[in-house]
């Protein structure tokens, strides 16, 4: 035994160690340059080469972008800049144009006076797309010339060549993503479209068009927003009642850096703060919007107390101040520092003075000249103190009530053996006749069953005060162990897998809809970190003698059926379509929707938080009218709906 393992030991030498060369570490790890190769990773790289179209703009150069999606999920971007350089880089004796598309960290964006401001400050960004595309093409219109690149898989097949004139200039990418690299190559119009037009938002006067040109999926917008941010938070803000009528603009410039806020309040609970560093959206915040939240506070207090609205030592918290604001922050700054090459948080900490010096100066001035405007955010604010206080108490009382403290779970709760969180899951079942199907099928080491009945608060037209006295979430609350709103505290969260179990109905899906508003709006937290799935129950039996099959959609009951006929085209096979989970048997319930061997669960995402507000808001807010307008445009996407 020992000979051998001083065998092993022996071989591990230099040998061993892999150098990857050129692009082939992209190939090799994909994941730690795009995310992911699923469909997030496979839509960044159009938003790299998009990326570098926008430097341009940045720099001053181009205002026109096109996106063009075209037949085989080719893609097309073409701007009016400059045209990327395409004579010999002095470090490496070749053309600047192969250079950017086949070395890792190269580009006009390290300090070396091609751009001041950027996003794509990794230099990886075409390079990138080359080495995932199964062949991509780069046009350059530059000084009267037309030249041309081909590639596949990032290898040259075309070197640099010359192949006409040309009396405009700018650079046309395509590619086609190569399916070796990602689980699907499919593009999402309405992904591409809503990342495009937020960019459109952040630099006013750039045209951006996006077209879909594959058959049967035509469609098109071209988009430009001379009001910038302001038409941006007017836009997120268009489905709720501003409390006052103006959107604010703040804006300011240090050095080569320049910020801009746009904000304006609404009636609703929420806060919707969305925050970017060189175009690039910052979900994790940072400096700046650290930088605008105190100033904001600030300011609002002070507005308060000169005005003697606000009275000795009372003061408004953030959070207050917060309630129904819909705010935009956009830096733009050179030697941006990101955290990470995702670009979720920035670093620069002299952007947070910047900041908070344009809200304090600005927001004050702004204040004093619109009293009434003024009058209504601070009323805004003090209101939402008043309910924040309300809140406490009505905690307090119920915890009193309850026995919280002592840890005295809800008598709706059936809960599991394990302790482990990660190990553990609860299901919340409507229902008591499913409930009970649940607890007996269910494997008690690991699952827990929490039943819900009747229909639960619509927590978008509701303050935290009202949830905790209600009768059917604050058992959930409970349960779950972490609290909610500025309280939450994933690290206290008892189960790992939050499972809503629901029929395949209309009653079912509204049960879903209202659950997960008040995870949105009350415990993000669990949807951005994967802890919240939706059961995927059968909605047909199939029957033949004595062996049955159950189907998840009419796609898959009819290819059963088919299947079960296979050696009789003339046998009789049973088809019942499920009415509920409270038919279910236990065995069958677990069989089908609860064993973790056999059950499909649906994760619930939130690759953009922004439209997921806009949903929640349209489908549970106050306003009946643009619900309406989405019921009819979404219609048509409705199956197996039960009336």
């Amino acid at each position: 035994m020992s000979d051998q393992i001083e065998k092993n030991n022996q071989e591990y030498d230099a040998s061993q160690i892999q150098v990857l060369e050129g692009l082939e570490a992209v190939r090799k790890r994909p994941g730690m340059y795009i995310g992911s190769t699923s469909s997030s990773g496979l839509h960044h790289l159009v938003y790299e080469i998009v990326d570098n179209s926008i430097d341009e703009a940045l720099a001053g150069f181009c205002d026109r972008i096109e996106v063009v999606i075209e037949e085989g999920d080719i893609i097309r971007v073409t701007d009016n800049g400059r045209g990327i350089p395409v004579d010999t880089q002095e470090q490496t004796g070749k053309s600047a144009l192969e250079v950017v598309f086949t070395v890792l960290h190269a580009g006009g964006k390290f300090g070396g006076g091609g751009y001041k401001v950027s996003g794509g400050l990794h230099g990886v960004g075409a390079s990138v797309v080359n080495a995932l595309s199964e062949w991509l093409e780069v046009e350059v219109h530059k000084e009267g010339k037309i030249y041309q690149m081909r590639f596949s898989r990032g290898d040259i097949i075309q070197p640099i060549t010359v192949i006409g004139d040309t009396a405009r200039t700018g650079t046309t990418v395509r590619f086609k993503p190569d399916p070796e690299m990602f689980d699907d190559t499919v593009y999402d119009y309405e992904i591409l479209h809503t990342r495009m037009q937020e960019q459109a938002f952040l630099n006013g006067g750039l045209t951006i068009s996006i077209e879909d040109k594959r058959p049967g999926k035509e469609q098109s917008e071209t988009m430009c927003y001379k009001g910038g941010i302001r038409e941006y938070v007017s836009y997120l803000n268009r489905h709720k009642s501003p409390i006052h009528n103006e959107v604010i603009y703040l804006s300011g410039t240090k050095g080569d850096a320049v910020a801009e806020i746009a904000l304006q309040y609404n009636d609703g609970y929420s806060e919707t703060l969305v925050s970017f560093a060189n175009d690039i959206h910052t979900p994790e915040g940072g400096m700046h919007e650290t930088g605008f939240k105190t100033a904001l506070t600030r300011v609002i207090n002070a507005y308060g107390a000169k005005n003697n609205i606000i009275k000795g030592d009372d003061k408004v918290s953030g959070d207050d101040v917060r309630e129904g604001i819909t705010a935009v922050i956009s830096v733009k700054l050179p030697e941006a520092q990101f955290e990470g090459q995702t670009k979720q948080k920035l670093g620069n900490a002299y952007i947070r003075t910047l900041v908070d010096g344009i809200v304090s100066d600005q927001l004050t001035t702004y204040f004093e000249e619109h009293p009434a405007a003024a009058k209504a955010i601070l009323d805004k604010a003090m209101m939402a103190n008043r309910a924040r206080e309300a809140a406490r108490k009505a905690r307090e009382s119920v915890r009193r009530k309850t026995g919280l403290e002592s840890g005295q779970m809800p008598d709706k709760l059936q809960d599991c053996n394990e302790r482990d969180p990660s190990l553990c899951e609860i299901y919340i079942v409507e229902g008591d006749s499913a409930a009970g199907s649940a607890i007996q099928g269910r494997d008690s080491r690991f699952q827990a069953i929490l039943a819900m009945w009747g229909k639960m608060l619509n927590v978008e037209k509701a303050r935290a005060d009202k949830i905790y006295g209600n009768d059917k979430l604050y058992p959930l609350i409970v349960a779950l162990g972490a609290g909610i709103g500025d309280e939450f505290n994933i690290e206290k969260l008892r189960y790992h897998k939050i499972i809503i179990m629901a029929d395949a109905d209309v009653d079912g899906s509204h049960i879903r809809t209202l659950l997960l508003t008040f995870f949105f709006r009350y415990m993000r937290p669990l949807i951005e970190h994967g802890y919240v799935y939706s059961a995927v129950p059968p909605l047909y039996k199939l029957v033949r003698g004595k062996t049955q099959r159950v189907a998840y959609s009419d796609e898959q009951r009819d290819q059963i059926s088919a299947e079960m006929r296979a050696d009789n085209p003339n046998a009789k096979v049973d088809i019942s379509r499920f009415k509920g989970l409270g038919e279910m048997d236990p065995h069958e319930l677990w069989e089908t929707t609860m064993d973790p061997e056999k059950r499909s669960l649906r994760r619930i995402t939130l690759n953009d938080a922004i439209r997921a507000d806009q949903v929640f808001t349209v489908l549970m807010g106050e306003d009946v009218e643009p619900r309406r307008e989405w019921i009819e445009q979404n219609a048509k996407y409705v199956v197996n709906l039960d009336i």
